[in-house]
């Protein structure tokens, strides 16, 4: 392809980008399928299917995922929780200042 860019029109390289575009999409596609393709060669030789291997990454995954529920409330605003967890909150620190114990503030 002995195209001399400086030469061409605007739509002229339009075009040009446009086919560049669809054949960089098709090589992606094709290069995906390839690899799944293998993957599931590969399951197959040690007796599983790749569906079978990626539903056993999202079961790992979503026992990971879970939030630690809140353990404290604040008194004066209900909606400001805190799990125990972490930096405490300014309300937490101020209610200690005060005086008042961790185990007023509990849920």
């Amino acid at each position: 392809m002995d195209k001399d860019l400086n030469q061409m029109s605007q739509k002229e390289l339009e075009a040009l980008k446009a086919d560049i575009d669809q054949a960089l999409a098709s090589l992606e596609s094709r290069r995906r399928t390839e690899a799944r393709v293998a993957a599931e060669s590969a399951a197959r030789e040690h007796g599983f299917s790749l569906d079978e291997l990626l539903e056993m990454g999202k079961a790992r995954g979503s026992r990971t995922a879970k939030k630690n529920p809140p353990r404290y409330r604040n008194p004066e605003n209900p909606t400001e929780t805190w799990t125990g967890r972490g930096r405490k909150p300014g309300w937490i620190k101020e209610a200690l200042e005060q005086g008042r114990p961790l185990s007023d503030l509990e849920i």
